[in-house]
């Protein structure tokens, strides 16, 4: 049965609109507003595709230092030139869409608008919001098979119907061993290990200013900032956070170092704080295991089960992040398709988009072994 267009709009209202609805997607998504083009993006966002021996793919390229030490005086230079090293990351590409449908006629175009628009909001949100997500499991190396609370997701027995579908699902990786810390209220930041985490091993100014001297002596590169200062970001959960601000000395270093009043940041409230160069972000999407399944020694590690010897603490996977930290494909504009069903009574709305995301990987000449390039993965309790 043939499907009409019950819009009748023309390919240049319907490119505006797909701008548009893309615009709003991206002003709703937490993970773009970290998003650029270059190398100093914590996100590096490939817009085209690169054409190699193996077809059209989306690259990002990792250059690694230099390692010569040059040549001095007049001795010759021709000839002993050094190669630059670089490692290319494919993004694997796969399309999500989602649609709406409504049950009944449309009276007039004024409704046909307003459906629209309703359906442009939802639909912009449900996208941004499972972007983020995934970006924020893929940067903590954790299976698309789980939400970002730590619960297993409902398996479908129809194939396409679960994230871990996606092309790019089957890339996903733990952190490397360089790449996984884990706070010890004891012992301070040690390897990262899921099983040991106590109750009392949560986050702590001490941690931030640990967690950044291992990042820069593992030669994690941060962005450059106004002045050519090299900033972090460290993303954490709203409950990571609230035992940030209740941590005497990260409470009295934000209060110093801003201003005195209700503007201050601790008073405004703000979402986002920064110490000693890192810039610390509560965001819900954060890993954490508080909707895992509470176990006993026997489910130690286990998926979807809580942290700790007896899987019975609530955890959470802080991630501390320098430059391309994150690859994502985002290619063109999203695909829009409106139709009407049951001899046009109904009308729905689908929005498509191709897209990809990977943790970049590279060869550390620091440690002699692949690491993760930009992200350092940090658990703690909560």
């Amino acid at each position: 049965m043939a499907l009409t267009n019950f819009a009748s709009l023309t390919s240049n209202q319907l490119t505006a609109w797909s701008r548009d609805f893309w615009n709003v997607a991206r002003n709703m998504s937490f993970v773009n507003q970290f998003a650029g083009a270059g190398q100093n993006a914590m996100v590096q966002r490939v817009t085209e595709l690169t054409k190699n021996d193996k077809g059209t793919k989306a690259v990002i390229t990792l250059l690694a230092d230099m390692t010569g030490d040059g040549i001095t005086g007049d001795n010759t230079l021709e000839g002993n030139e050094e190669a630059l090293r670089s490692f290319d990351i494919t993004v694997e590409l796969d399309q999500l869409r989602f649609a709406n449908r409504i049950a009944g006629r449309l009276a007039d175009q004024k409704s046909v608008v307003n459906f629209r628009e309703q359906s442009r909001d939802a639909l912009a949100y449900a996208m941004s919001d499972r972007i983020d997500q995934l970006a924020f499991l893929t940067m903590a190396g954790v299976a698309y098979t789980h939400k970002t609370n730590g619960a297993l997701r409902n398996a479908s027995p129809t194939t396409g119907h679960d994230l871990v579908d996606l092309e790019f699902a089957s890339d996903v990786s733990a952190p490397t061993g360089d790449r996984h810390r884990r706070w010890d209220a004891t012992n301070g930041l040690v390897a990262g290990d899921t099983t040991a985490v106590v109750a009392a091993d949560t986050i702590t100014y001490s941690t931030i200013v640990n967690l950044k001297a291992y990042a820069k002596d593992n030669y994690i590169r941060g962005m450059r900032a106004a002045g050519n200062q090299e900033v972090f970001h460290l993303f954490v959960t709203p409950s990571q956070m609230a035992d940030l601000k209740l941590d005497s000395d990260f409470l009295a270093n934000v209060r110093n170092a801003g201003v005195r009043g209700p503007s201050n940041e601790l008073f405004s409230g703000t979402s986002s704080l920064m110490v000693d160069g890192v810039i610390i972000h509560e965001f819900r999407h954060v890993f954490d295991v508080s909707g895992a399944t509470t176990g006993t020694s026997a489910n130690a590690g286990a998926a979807g089960y809580k942290w700790g010897a007896d899987a019975d603490i609530v955890g959470a996977r802080a991630l501390f992040c320098g430059a391309q930290s994150l690859a994502m494909a985002d290619i063109g504009l999203p695909e829009i398709v409106e139709d009407t069903f049951d001899y046009e009574n109904q009308a729905g709305i689908s929005i498509g988009k191709i897209f990809g995301l990977r943790k970049p990987k590279y060869n550390s000449d620091h440690s002699g072994s692949v690491q993760d390039f930009g992200v350092v993965a940090l658990d703690t309790a909560q």
